[in-house]
């Protein structure tokens, strides 16, 4: 009987502490004050996968459990959009699609990130396009937000991989 109920428990998964700090990132102030991200759902979202896509780039380059977290935080980012969108009144027959939607996203997101910590592309165009799309932001916003993803990531690159997948932000 107790392998059977182990067929139907499902482990905690181990990248979730690190998916609700990030989460709690994307929901301070300054995003959208100082940083001029559109305070809307799409605007919410854009702050989550920018700060997703930095954290999930520091997992890939860690060792072989930080890369399994990555896959993890992937699955929690997953789970979580599915989960809103139902809340929003999202039904089965376009709930693969949307959220299939939002994890291409994110992971356009990823190259572009890894473009610009690779010096391939300048961190202001791919702030630009990460957080704000078609929305010009004023040069101000634009550099508070570059200038705090450049902290975000070079306090991710400082932490330890166990560090971080305990949620131990920066």
């Amino acid at each position: 009987m107790k392998s059977l109920m182990r067929l139907f428990r499902s482990e905690p998964n181990v990248a979730r502490p690190l998916y609700e700090q990030v989460v709690a990132r994307a929901r301070q102030p300054h995003w959208y004050v100082a940083g001029g991200a559109p305070d809307t759902m799409e605007g919410r979202f854009a702050v989550l996968a920018t700060l997703l896509a930095l954290t999930d780039l520091r997992l890939e380059r860690g060792g072989d459990e930080s890369r399994k977290a990555s896959v993890a935080l992937t699955e929690c980012f997953v789970e979580d959009m599915d989960s809103q969108l139902r809340q929003d009144g999202v039904g089965d027959p376009v709930m693969g699609k949307k959220v299939g939607s939002l994890v291409g996203a994110l992971g356009g997101r990823v190259g572009a990130w890894r473009r610009a910590i690779d010096g391939a592309e300048s961190w202001e165009a791919v702030t630009s396009r990460s957080l704000y799309r078609e929305k010009i932001p004023s040069d101000d916003a634009l550099a508070h937000s570059v200038t705090e993803l450049k902290h975000y990531w070079r306090g991710l690159e400082g932490r330890s991989d166990e560090a971080l997948i305990e949620g131990i932000l920066p």
